[in-house]
């Protein structure tokens, strides 16, 4: 079956002497496996296409029986120049990819993630400045429209304090622990997931915070995402860029 889709390219690896396998989330279809032959080679039509956090429009030969489709055609759906030459911009977009493919599995189609990721890669590409800050907005974002997003407790004394608890077992922020599986919030982080729960304003995107508190509420988050998600390991694209993103002060 020949298959026209939009797809986000999550991440390609190399197969052969000329070759790329890439690894796409296609709107149509899931996450699909797919190799372009002859990738590789300086004329080929597929080498400025398949990388990593490029929205394009793909076609490719599907066959239910085959772990590994095969790439036909492709083109910018939208170019993100910016996420293939700015440093910040390839490391944020290299993390965003990782977590997309974690809490995926193969064939799963989630029109929502799609929609989201998409439009998050747009927002990343063209902005002036960017920075790790937006990650925990982006694990909120992502664990919501897989179907195990937070849920605020307002029975539970949250209302009354400007800290609180993630809930991981139960999946709420509250103003007291529940549960065993359970993480004590600053003040910065407590706010921070309560807003966003609450509303879509963008000024999340660009949420400051103390540099440990930061690392703290993404480590928070991936344990949740751990917790719900089987077979969910740490990525490695945070440890790879932690340098490039949170250069020493």
């Amino acid at each position: 079956m020949i298959v026209k889709s939009e797809a986000i390219v999550l991440r390609a690896v190399q197969y052969g002497e000329t070759s790329l396998i890439a690894t796409l989330f296609t709107r149509s279809h899931g996450i699909q496996a797919v190799i372009a032959k002859g990738a590789r080679r300086p004329k080929s039509k597929f080498s400025a296409y398949l990388q990593a956090g490029q929205v394009l429009e793909v076609i490719f030969y599907h066959k239910p029986t085959r772990s590994v489709q095969t790439l036909s055609d492709a083109s910018y759906k939208i170019k993100l120049d910016q996420l293939r030459f700015e440093m910040e911009k390839i490391a944020l977009s290299s993390i965003i990819m990782e977590l997309s493919s974690q809490v995926l599995h193969e064939n799963e189609v989630n029109d929502e993630l799609f929609v989201f990721i998409k439009s998050m890669l747009k927002w990343l590409n063209d902005q002036e400045h960017v920075s790790k800050s937006i990650i925990p907005y982006v694990q909120l974002r992502v664990i919501d429209k897989i179907g195990i997003g937070l849920q605020y407790d307002e029975t539970n004394r949250a209302g009354e304090s400007d800290t609180g608890y993630m809930n991981i077992e139960t999946g709420t922020l509250s103003g007291e622990s529940t549960g065993a599986e359970s993480v004590a919030l600053s003040s910065n982080q407590f706010t921070f997931i309560k807003e966003l729960l609450h509303s879509n304003n963008s000024l999340l995107l660009k949420k400051k915070f103390p540099k440990n508190e930061l690392s703290e509420l993404i480590e928070y988050l991936d344990k949740y995402i751990r917790y719900h998600v089987e077979g969910v390991k740490p990525r490695r694209s945070d440890k790879i860029f932690d340098t490039i993103l949170n250069p020493p002060l």
